[in-house]
């Protein structure tokens, strides 16, 4: 399990927002004539990430890592295979009834697709109201001043209420899927790639608004994504995944100048440059992700890594401790360190 993030000295350590520990998600893709599965889908295979209260954990990799899964088994949107959820410190899959229904309060999600995730019939007022109804939080003149409230805080207003979905550009749709995941003052925002189907210059206003709206509200964050530039804007720390695997956790700032991973190494090199001559000396990631229906044995990179050994064709490197607070799953992760030095 990765430690806790830093704490005040001589202070307990604050109780996570989010804490998984090793989370395991499989689907059976093949079975025999008696139902029996014969193949496995290892989309989720043994991920470890906290959350502290009032920070943000960028979750990044390549499509089909198995990031947006991590995101929807938190949001229990799926059942997991094996290992734990703790929201709060209250482990999810020990809650029943009311006790699930308060939790669920303190957890909600942004949607990738504004477009998908908004009911089109439904007046942006329903919308909004609908979880502070759910939840009795108000209801009459008080409930159209809270929907007002949040419109408000994301940059709407009251003119807006009585309009369809239909009747707004992308962005201002994201805006009111976070009015709706900020109606009941979640601990806990999942954000799943939320403006990866927005315009550049939307994606900065989206971005902005969900900082400004963490600093009034002492939310936490997972931000699912697989910008890079994103993710360094928004987050403290950030987890990189491949193959259903965290390979390496470190703050922001570490990981974007010293990766302790050959795969991360491979995403900062593929992020686009502002200047021609700047794509000097990249070293692109060849090759295909292996199948997560028959993963290699040993390091599931190594196909793909240019410093790869002998020792990664045999042995599955463990996420451990190479820096403080950084934690790199790589039998070579010390010689990635003494090699690559990046600029902030």
């Amino acid at each position: 399990m990765i430690p806790l993030a830093p704490s005040v000295e001589g202070a307990p350590p604050p109780v996570p927002a989010l804490e998984v520990d090793d989370l395991v998600k499989h689907f059976p893709v093949r079975a025999d004539w008696l139902g029996r599965p014969t193949a496995t889908l290892r989309a989720v295979d043994g991920v470890s990430l906290r959350v502290m209260p009032g920070e943000t954990v960028g979750l990044v990799g390549e499509s089909g890592c198995g990031k947006s899964t991590v995101a929807r088994l938190i949001m229990q949107l799926l059942e997991p295979t094996s290992g734990a959820i703790a929201i709060d410190g209250q482990v999810t899959r020990t809650l029943r009834g009311g006790a699930l229904r308060q939790l669920r309060r303190d957890v909600q999600m942004v949607f990738q697709d504004p477009y998908a995730s908004l009911n089109p019939r439904m007046t942006v007022f329903d919308i909004v109201a609908e979880p502070l109804r759910n939840y009795g939080v108000a209801s009459g003149k008080e409930l159209v001043e809270r929907v007002a409230e949040l419109l408000a805080s994301v940059g709407l207003g009251r003119h807006h209420m009585d309009r369809l979905p239909g009747a707004f550009s992308g962005g201002q749709r994201q805006r009111i899927c976070i009015a709706r995941a900020i109606a009941l003052n979640p601990k806990l925002v999942i954000c799943d790639e939320p403006v990866s189907a927005l315009d550049v210059s939307v994606q900065a206003q989206v971005v902005n608004l969900l900082m400004d709206l963490q600093k009034s509200r002492g939310m936490s964050y997972l931000f699912v994504s697989h910008d890079l530039k994103v993710v360094r804007h928004i987050s403290h720390r950030v987890a990189v995944m491949y193959l259903g695997r965290i390979v390496e956790f470190a703050d922001k700032r570490t990981l974007y100048r010293r990766p302790a991973h050959p795969y991360t190494d491979a995403l900062l090199d593929a992020v686009p440059r502002l200047h021609p001559g700047a794509t000097a000396g990249r070293r692109l990631l060849e090759g295909d992700v292996p199948s997560p229906i028959a993963p290699p044995a040993g390091c599931a990179f190594r196909s793909r890594c240019r410093m790869a050994a002998e020792l990664c064709a045999t042995e599955t490197p463990l996420l451990r401790q190479v820096g403080a607070g950084h934690f790199a799953a790589c039998h070579r992760a010390e010689d990635m360190l003494l090699k690559d030095l990046r600029d902030a």
